[in-house]
């Protein structure tokens, strides 16, 4: 189903809720506002991600993963990950296409931990011991992971070694770090923090030095940066300031998507919504650097 250009899409009042809920998977060419429904579903989905090659989007929902193809015509089929069975909304396909990197609650605390699993499925390899843990991001080359990570009571961005290893902190600011995500160069990492007030976009070294501050919006809270594969722009979701505290990323709420450059300076709207948590979470721009995959909410 083509939906013609449209800049609002379901923005709704909010209800108490999940009631009667649906969801839906869209694809939004970011050139044109053109809208694809993907397929409708009368349970949750959440967070796209779109497949190196094109081919698959692969969300997760009630604790495990699925694909199906952006055309719909094909699937969804289950992922399987083992005894690894409370995956959340923070999951990455590596540059290859060939692996995944989840987050996953686990049966002892509950606390998220974020694994790996070929992307055929199988068993997941546990990567930080260390919860809540919550993935975000993996550099081009397979070699580091970057996460939002609760230590001694506060949440701030993190790195490790995708094989397993020491974890490294790359931000202290007071208040949530979160979203950090490698540009396709793998040489910087864009994340969302609220040191400043409310929720901004920010660009940091991969090393976590030289912390620069790329919106500086007033009435929203802009979260989750995804970088193009062209590395030439990012979207991000934006909540309204007045609906949420700024350090909150709730879902039933009325949402933006935005878009900027990646180079910094004003963004533009591409779309209001009903969503929120599980939107766009994670990147879920297609290889072409036009489309971008989300999910919203909706009532019959």
């Amino acid at each position: 189903l083509i939906i013609p250009i449209i800049l609002i899409f379901m923005a709704l009042p909010l209800r108490s809720q999940q009631e009667d809920r649906t969801y839906r998977l869209m694809v939004l060419d970011v050139t044109t506002n053109e809208l694809t429904l993907v397929k409708t579903f009368p349970y949750l989905v959440e967070a796209p991600n779109w497949t190196p090659d094109g081919h698959w989007l692969v969300y997760n929902s009630a604790g495990k993963l699925y694909r199906i193809s952006p055309d719909g015509q094909e699937g969804p089929f289950e992922i399987p990950t083992g005894t690894i069975t409370r995956c959340n909304n923070d999951h990455v396909i590596s540059a290859d296409g060939k692996e995944i990197a989840l987050s996953s609650g686990t049966a002892e605390d509950w606390r998220s931990r974020i694994y790996t699993v070929p992307f055929e499925g199988g068993e997941p390899r546990l990567v930080t011991p260390l919860g809540p843990s919550y993935l975000h991001g993996w550099t081009p080359d397979k070699q580091t992971l970057a996460y939002c990570a609760e230590r001694d009571g506060e949440y701030d961005v993190y790195t490790i070694p995708a094989g397993g290893g020491t974890e490294t902190r790359l931000t202290d600011a007071p208040g949530l770090d979160d979203g950090p995500e490698y540009t396709p160069c793998g040489e910087y990492i864009w994340f969302n923090s609220v040191r400043t007030g409310l929720m901004q976009l920010w660009r940091m070294r991969a090393d976590g030095s030289a912390q620069e501050q790329m919106t500086f919006h007033t009435k929203i809270n802009a979260w989750f940066p995804h970088v193009s594969p062209n590395g030439e722009h990012v979207v991000y979701i934006a909540y309204y300031s007045g609906d949420l505290k700024p350090d909150e990323h709730l879902p039933d709420k009325n949402v933006e998507l935005r878009l900027m450059p990646a180079t910094g300076g004003p963004s533009r709207l591409l779309l209001k919504l009903f969503g929120g948590q599980g939107t766009i979470n994670v990147n879920s721009w297609a290889p072409d650097s036009r489309r971008i995959a989300f999910v919203s909410a909706t009532h019959p």
